[in-house]
């Protein structure tokens, strides 16, 4: 049942919005998100995935999770394969279009092991731009007599109040905590992004806490000289931790491409046994290293290089 937005208010009103240091490590900010609890992942596919964040909380046993996002991508199998989480709402599940639709959600989902929810993508916005209003619903028309709007229970179709007209009902989606990677923040959690915002303003709006890993922290005096770069602003950030290489083996615009290689290998390990592979990966990469440098290095120098070469090819003449 959709909470009550009189509560969501008062929970709103009661936050810190002070300007304060929020900068903490990751294994601090795995404090923010408590078992059981929804976590919306900003970015989209395999663009700005805040893999540091899911790799910490994978790490720390996190329980009873469900997640949601624009487009999920490798993230959705290790959330599966791991445990933390056995409910994802999205509307397309897939490392990417070159590797087909993930197996390793097919072998959860088929064996009744795991959750996959879809919606269409604009309904999973309107969701999201809802819970970031304030307001309880959103009307559509996109879903309406599609297959998709056939498979969900918690749809409404009304007559139009205004046209008479059969409108589409989605409810607001308000997480209980956003994991967003930027390209740049501030300690006080000014953050800006370069490319697509996807959905993170929403999701940082609609959020009951938002954690920021970051590719580094500026200075306040940088966040100002360019405040029209600041899509999520301090007041709704809860913790900021910087983490190089923070969406690796995807991709943070204008600083590093996809690993293709890495997810390569990772499709490989996957395509005979999905369940043992990603279990196989979550080992080496996820349990094995001691922390986020370590992850790096297995991960490998030159694909890292590599990656960072061409993500910043853009911006040449």
């Amino acid at each position: 049942m959709t909470q009550s937005y009189l509560d969501l208010r008062d929970q709103t009103q009661s936050r810190d919005r002070s300007l304060r240091e929020k900068v903490m490590s990751l294994e601090e900010a795995c404090a923010f998100v408590k078992d059981g609890e929804h976590v919306a992942l900003g970015g989209s596919t395999a663009s700005r995935t805040s893999f540091a964040m899911l790799w910490a909380l994978i790490r720390a046993k996190k329980k009873e999770l469900s997640f949601s996002r624009s487009i999920v991508s490798t993230e959705g199998d290790l959330i599966f394969a791991s445990g933390i989480g056995n409910h994802i709402l999205t509307s397309w599940f897939s490392q990417g279009i070159v590797w087909g639709v993930s197996r390793v959600m097919r072998h959860y989902t088929e064996n009744k092991l795991a959750r996959f929810e879809e919606w269409s993508h604009m309904s999973i916005g309107l969701r999201y731009r809802a819970g970031a209003m304030g307001v309880p619903f959103m009307p559509m028309r996109s879903m309406m007599g599609s297959d998709v709007a056939g498979q969900l229970d918690n749809l409404k179709v009304i007559d139009c109040p205004f046209t008479g007209e059969k409108i589409m009902l989605v409810p607001a989606l308000n997480p209980d905590v956003a994991l967003i990677h930027v390209q740049r923040c501030d300690a006080f959690g000014n953050a800006q992004l370069d490319g697509l915002t996807f959905m993170d303003i929403d999701i940082a709006m609609a959020a009951n806490r938002v954690i920021i890993t970051t590719e580094r922290i500026i200075s306040n005096d940088q966040i100002r000289r360019a405040p029209d770069q600041t899509k999520i602003p301090f007041f709704t950030v809860d913790a900021v931790v910087e983490t190089p290489y923070g969406s690796a083996p995807h991709e943070c615009y204008g600083l590093y491409e996809p690993l293709f290689s890495h997810m390569d290998y990772y499709a490989e390990l996957t395509r005979k046994d999905p369940a043992v592979g990603a279990n196989e990966y979550l080992e080496k990469f996820y349990y094995g290293p001691k922390n986020w440098t370590e992850y790096l290095e297995l991960i490998g120098l030159g694909s890292l290089l590599d990656a960072a070469r061409r993500g910043r090819s853009i911006y040449d003449d």
